[in-house]
C-alpha cells in the first residue's frame, strides 16, 4: 500500500498561481480565432428571435454572451481537472490516466480509484452517463477487475456542487468538498482554492475587457454590413444563412 503524503497548501497555491493565468489566456485566445458568421450559424435563430431583439449591437453581445459562457465552462473545467490530478499526484501519487474516459488512477487504503472528473452535478444526460459507466466498466477489466489484493473502485468526481446520494451502485460520485478531501485528504480544501484563484484577476480580466469591448464594437458594424436592411435586422435572411440547403447571400449584400 502506498503511503500518503502531507498536503502543502503553499504548493497548492504556488501551482493555482502559475496555472491560472493559462485559463485567462484560453479566454482572451477564444475570443481572438471568433468569426462572426461561425457563431451565428451555429446559434437557434428562432431563439434569439423570440427574445425581441431589435439592434444590431443587442444580436451581438446576446451571441457572444451565449457563446463564451459555454466556452469558459469547458476552459475552465479544463483547469479544475488539472488542478485535482496535481493535488492527488502530491497526496497519493495519482495519475493522468491512460484509459479512455478515465481522468485519474491512484490507490490509498489498499483501493485503486478510477476517477472521471467533471466541473459540477449536473454535467451529463442519460446517454454520457451510460457512457461514463461503460467506461468504468472497460477500466476495471483492462485493470483485472477485483481478482487482485486491491479493490477497484469507479468514482465520478464533481468539483463543485453537491450530491448526498453518492454511492450510484456501480461507482460513487463524489461532489464538491467530499471530492477534493477524497483525493486530498483535507477536508478544508475546497475552501482554500478560492483565494488563489483570484491571483491577478483584475489585470486580466481588465485585458479580456478591452478585447471584449473591440469585438462587440467590430463585430456589430459587420453585422449591420451583413444582416441588415435600411437599418433593420433582416430575420428571415438569418434564418436562411442559418439553416438554409444552400448558404444564400447575406441579406444586407443582396439588397440595397
Amino acid at each position: 500500500m502506498k503511503k500518503s503524503k502531507s498536503l502543502s497548501l503553499d504548493d497548492i497555491r504556488s501551482y493555482v498561481e502559475k496555472n491560472i493565468a493559462t485559463f485567462h489566456e484560453n479566454r482572451l485566445k477564444s475570443l481572438q480565432t471568433l468569426k462572426l458568421d461561425r457563431i451565428i450559424s451555429r446559434k437557434n435563430p428562432y431563439l434569439l428571435k423570440a427574445k425581441n431583439i431589435l439592434t444590431a449591437s443587442d444580436f451581438v453581445k446576446t451571441l457572444l454572451d451565449a457563446f463564451l459562457s459555454s466556452q469558459e465552462e469547458t476552459i475552465f473545467g479544463d483547469f479544475l481537472e488539472d488542478l485535482a490530478i496535481h493535488v492527488c499526484g502530491k497526496v497519493y501519487g495519482g495519475k493522468k490516466s491512460p484509459s479512455e474516459g478515465i481522468d485519474l488512477d491512484f490507490e490509498k487504503e489498499n483501493k485503486r480509484y478510477i476517477v472521471a472528473i467533471k466541473s459540477g452535478p449536473n454535467w451529463g444526460n442519460s446517454s454520457q452517463i451510460r457512457k461514463m459507466r461503460e467506461d468504468f466498466k472497460r477500466a476495471k477489466k483492462i485493470l483485472g477487475g477485483n481478482t487482485s489484493d486491491v479493490k477497484i473502485v469507479a468514482v465520478n468526481g464533481c468539483c463543485y456542487g453537491r450530491d448526498n446520494n453518492p454511492d450510484k451502485g456501480d461507482y460513487l460520485k463524489l461532489c464538491g468538498q467530499r471530492f477534493w478531501q477524497f483525493i486530498s485528504g483535507n477536508a478544508g480544501l475546497y475552501t482554500r482554492i478560492v483565494e488563489p484563484l483570484g491571483h491577478k484577476a483584475k489585470e486580466r480580466n481588465e485585458d479580456f475587457l478591452n478585447s471584449y469591448s473591440s469585438l462587440i464594437n467590430v463585430f456589430t458594424q459587420k453585422f449591420i454590413a451583413d444582416f441588415c436592411v435600411n437599418g433593420m435586422i433582416d430575420w428571415e435572411g438569418i434564418v436562411r444563412f442559418n439553416s438554409s440547403a444552400e448558404v444564400p447571400e447575406k441579406p444586407g449584400r443582396s439588397k440595397a
